[in-house]
């Protein structure tokens, strides 16, 4: 009995559908959609090991600056110190383990809401009112716990991983595919925190291919994907990738007419990153938009959604007003990705839900599901 609950785990049964070929491949077991064992396993196997994208580096800008969520169910901070260095910290008191931040906003110190432990940018414990008595009691040797953090190309970047390899180092082949584009240069105009009910999984598919654009997004951007000239080239350890090619009418997807640094095709390129687990990103020559997946539940995500422009487009007068169209697409689009990935884990929770076999241009799926399950053990 055991051999058989074995052999039929979410995890074997995930290896055995990336054992296959592409050109003979299948989607993603509905398993690995739905089971809340496997959703632990992701929570153990990658979120509390890889890297995941926090957002833009000039999201925070000033000292004091933060953002507040949760990963793998570690309550965490990303803030903007007095030397204005980012940092990534715990953001549980060292008293009473109460979780300190909430959103986003400045501050000059971080003080507990529970009992007013106050800690300075740093973590360093700074006041703790009505200890004088307890005669164990040191203020210097609390600190909130430091988490790794990396800024790589404009993008926060952390880890709970200790031993993680550095995250420019798996991605340097990005920064050598768009260095044209000067991604770090980008700045972020909005940004934002949705949740929906799907598997993370679902949401990352859906970015990372376009063969639903046409129909899943006919009254937005369907009738402007050229998807017979999408080529899906073989994915990397870290990430895969696809690009399209944008029509001139469409101002802020081209380059800028000031822009030298974009020759030929490229000026006209958008290029769409899956950078595992879970960040997605979309660079065009005028502006970005990104996702990134944070998985609370097998059928819920919290999504960080934010965009921006490059900065040709940022000194152009008529930008806000492109950008305010684009954000309005933007959100359009949404919407239809809400409804198309909640409807297929809806799909995925039927006992007659079988996954059919991918096109060509569902390459970057099969890319995707060998990477989760070279993490995930059977």
């Amino acid at each position: 009995m055991d051999d058989l609950r074995k052999v039929s785990s979410p995890a074997r049964e995930l290896a055995d559908c990336v054992s296959q070929p592409f050109d003979r491949a299948r989607g993603m077991p509905k398993s690995v959609f739905t089971s809340q064992s496997f959703f632990e396993q992701e929570l153990e196997h990658i979120f509390r090991r890889e890297w995941f994208c926090m957002g833009r580096a000039d999201g925070l800008t000033n000292p004091g600056d933060y953002f507040a969520s949760e990963l793998a169910g570690q309550p965490i901070m990303v803030l903007r110190d007095g030397d204005g260095r980012l940092r990534a910290q715990s953001n549980v008191c060292r008293h009473r383990m109460s979780v300190i931040l909430k959103g986003q906003g400045n501050t000059k110190t971080i003080v507990c809401p529970y009992h007013g432990w106050t800690y300075g940018l740093n973590g360093r414990l700074r006041g703790a009112p009505g200890m004088s008595r307890n005669r164990d009691f040191d203020r210097s040797c609390y600190r909130l716990p430091e988490i790794r953090c990396e800024e790589w190309l404009g993008w926060i970047l952390i880890t709970l991983n200790p031993d993680a390899p550095p995250a420019s180092e798996a991605l340097s082949e990005i920064g050598d595919m768009v260095a044209d584009y000067e991604m770090e240069t980008y700045k972020q105009t909005f940004f934002e925190v949705h949740e929906w009910n799907t598997n993370w999984k679902i949401l990352a598919e859906n970015f990372m291919e376009s063969y639903h654009l046409p129909v899943c997004h006919a009254d937005t951007i369907g009738g402007r994907s050229k998807v017979d000239d999408i080529e899906c080239p073989k994915g990397r350890p870290a990430f895969n990738y696809h690009t399209l090619q944008k029509e001139e009418s469409f101002k802020l997807s081209v380059a800028h007419p000031d822009n030298r640094r974009l020759q030929g095709d490229r000026r006209y390129m958008t290029w769409l990153f899956a950078i595992y687990p879970s960040m997605l990103v979309t660079l065009t020559p005028g502006y970005f938009w990104f996702l990134s997946l944070c998985p609370t539940a097998p059928g819920r995500v919290r999504i960080f959604f934010g965009g921006g422009m490059s900065r040709d487009f940022v000194n152009d007068p008529e930008s806000p007003a492109y950008f305010a169209d684009v954000k309005r697409l933007l959100d359009e689009v949404n919407d239809e990705d809400r409804d198309c990935t909640e409807r297929v884990y809806a799909g995925a929770l039927s006992d007659l839900a079988v996954p059919g076999h991918l096109s060509h241009l569902e390459r970057p799926n099969f890319e995707f599901a060998r990477y989760v399950s070279s993490r995930i053990p059977f």
